[in-house]
């Protein structure tokens, strides 16, 4: 598996361990421990991808409505997108805002959902947790093992401020952030075109990726 499949296919396994740990997660004690809330979840992750095969086979319409009711109550997506955006969200109109992310959240979607017919007979092993009792933003590393060398993959998290637990905002595969790999692509089109040519780019990027699905 090259580092691009890597990727892809690390990413698709946060997306789907948000999903399959998500109902857990609303009835789970709010001082959960971070490592303890990425190990269920990644328990959790394989028997979902294993037994729901329109998952499996990238259905976007069920990933959508369970990344709908499921990933958004355990994923800090505002702070995810305006962290990709960078300096220009603060510019940004909430009308603005709310297209980002939709728009953001549905390109997600649409790139790792095919990654998840990779994963088989794979195991997640989590670490030990590098936190002092009182931290409110941690990085939970694990380890995908499976066919290959193993994959190096870490959560950045932080305790909400509401009470309600632990939110994943970033991923970390091989060195690689996620959030920051997009800002670098979203600050070439902010550069050029601003804000709006950011949100046309992602709209048109999601239309291709639609086309190229029903192709």
């Amino acid at each position: 598996m090259n580092r691009r499949s890597v990727f892809r296919f690390a990413a698709a396994l946060f997306a789907t361990a948000a999903m399959a740990g998500a109902w857990p997660l609303a009835h789970a004690a709010a001082d959960e421990a971070p490592d303890a809330m990425i190990k269920r979840l990644s328990d959790d992750v394989m028997a979902t991808i294993r037994s729901d095969k329109s998952v499996q086979a990238g259905d976007i319409n069920r990933i959508m409505g369970v990344v709908d009711s499921k990933i958004m109550p355990n994923v800090n997506f505002q702070r995810m997108t305006s962290s990709a955006v960078g300096p220009a969200w603060r510019q940004a109109t909430p009308e603005q805002k709310k297209r980002l992310q939709d728009e953001f959240k549905l390109l997600l979607v649409r790139t790792y959902s095919g990654a998840l017919s990779q994963i088989s007979d794979e195991a997640v092993i989590v670490k030990p947790l590098r936190a002092q009792p009182g931290d409110t933003d941690v990085v939970v590393r694990s380890e995908i093992r499976g066919r290959g060398d193993p994959i190096q993959l870490e959560y950045r998290l932080e305790k909400a401020a509401d009470g309600s637990g632990w939110k994943i905002y970033n991923l970390n595969v091989l060195g690689v952030w996620l959030v920051e790999t997009y800002r670098s692509q979203f600050a070439q089109e902010i550069n050029a075109k601003g804000v709006d040519g950011l949100i046309a780019a992602l709209t048109e990027r999601n239309r291709s990726n639609a086309a190229g699905k029903k192709g």
